[in-house]
């Protein structure tokens, strides 16, 4: 079995259809040792960024335009890419070496790496964060993961390197970084599986993906603050207007102050939750593709219309129900004039009641077969 699979004890909320497959690797590669993190994004002024230009030139960088972008420096272990935005992102294996000796003391002229603690004491804090993985792919469940930080926790996952996760190119390290992320928060971090069975139910009931999306946030807090009670706070990545969330934290009875934030992933509890959310969708995603008995791609695009065309014409429309989700596009150009997705509650169910039936499963050994099991009453009312 490969690493990237290893079982955790980690209690989650999970609705992931019946019938996953077990045993065996999925992932190819082994996951890369302990390392420093290789990736560090900064905000500088305009002066700033033609000084680094002009300095990057002059330490012999390779210097080349970039879409979107004012340059991409390229030296020889780092990455250097300046954006309109004023964003600077450094990557690479000499990336630390790079910030620390050059970077900060010449360009930025103030430390932060090793200092994060003294300029964003806020982010050390006790409190917790939560965001999603999955509602773009076609493919693959729907992930929402919290995770609660304090002084020590925020500390080792800088140490690990967790910031912005969409900054994490490598599927593998993604993995990796959520293991370890698992071990640092020592348990203290929910997940909220749904599986593109469950998903597609809910979806229908719902109606809105934004809806779902609230009430999968607040699932997640809900089992976190079971876990934490004396979580003070809690920042989520704003995905709606802040009303929908706000009415799903109300229905299921969370008092915690939330609040929500765009692009809040530079919080080390939303970053935190951000990586084990994607760790999980992509353990999940190579599992249903090894239950299709093909590689299923990421995202929406023309090789994931391709995958679906694919199990269509190997195993007709209805197969695609259990691997992916069915109110995309994507759906009806695979299936090509097959059954259309239904939308809106059903048989009169309120969204609510149907998401109060749906079962739950913490994650198997291997992330193999997941048992099916119901909701305790006791732990409802706790």
């Amino acid at each position: 079995m490969s690493s990237l699979l290893t079982p955790t004890a980690l209690h989650s909320k999970d609705f992931f259809a019946p019938g996953d497959p077990s045993g065996g690797s999925v992932f190819p590669h082994d996951v890369p040792p302990s390392f420093r993190p290789s990736t560090f994004s900064f905000s500088f002024h305009c002066s700033q960024i033609e000084e680094l230009r002009e300095r990057l030139r002059a330490k012999g960088f390779e210097m080349k335009p970039l879409e979107h972008g004012f340059f991409e420096g390229r030296g020889r272990s780092v990455i250097v890419r300046a954006y309109r935005s004023g964003k600077v992102v450094v990557q690479g294996s000499g990336a630390a070496d790079f910030v620390e000796m050059f970077l900060e003391p010449e360009i930025l002229r103030e430390a932060r790496i090793g200092y994060e603690e003294a300029l964003e004491p806020e982010e050390s804090l006790p409190h917790a964060g939560s965001d999603e993985c999955g509602k773009g792919d076609f493919f693959g469940p729907l992930v929402v993961a919290a995770a609660y930080v304090d002084p020590e926790i925020a500390r080792a996952l800088r140490r690990l390197g967790v910031r912005d996760s969409k900054e994490v190119k490598s599927d593998a390290r993604a993995i990796h970084l959520s293991e370890e992320i698992r071990k640092a928060v020592r348990g203290r971090c929910s997940l909220v599986v749904l599986g593109p069975a469950k998903y597609n139910e809910l979806y229908r009931r719902f109606g809105n993906l934004n809806r779902l999306l609230a009430w999968a946030h607040a699932t997640a807090l809900c089992e976190l603050l079971r876990k934490v009670p004396s979580c003070p706070r809690a920042l989520v990545d704003q995905f709606a207007k802040a009303p929908v969330l706000e009415r799903a934290l109300e229905q299921q009875g969370l008092s915690l102050p939330v609040e929500q934030k765009p692009r809040a992933e530079s919080d080390i509890a939303v970053a935190a939750a951000s990586l084990l959310a994607r760790g999980e969708f992509l353990r999940r995603l190579a599992l249903l593709g090894k239950e299709a008995g093909m590689r299923l791609p990421k995202g929406a695009s023309s090789p994931v219309r391709e995958a679906a065309r694919e199990i269509v014409r190997r195993h007709g429309a209805e197969r695609l129900h259990a691997l992916a989700k069915i109110h995309f596009r994507t759906y009806a150009q695979a299936a090509d004039g097959g059954l259309s997705p239904v939308r809106g509650e059903d048989r009169g169910e309120s969204p609510s009641a149907v998401a109060s039936r749906a079962p739950c499963a913490a994650p198997s050994s291997g992330y193999g077969a997941i048992d099916r099991i119901e909701e305790e009453k006791t732990e409802r009312k706790s």
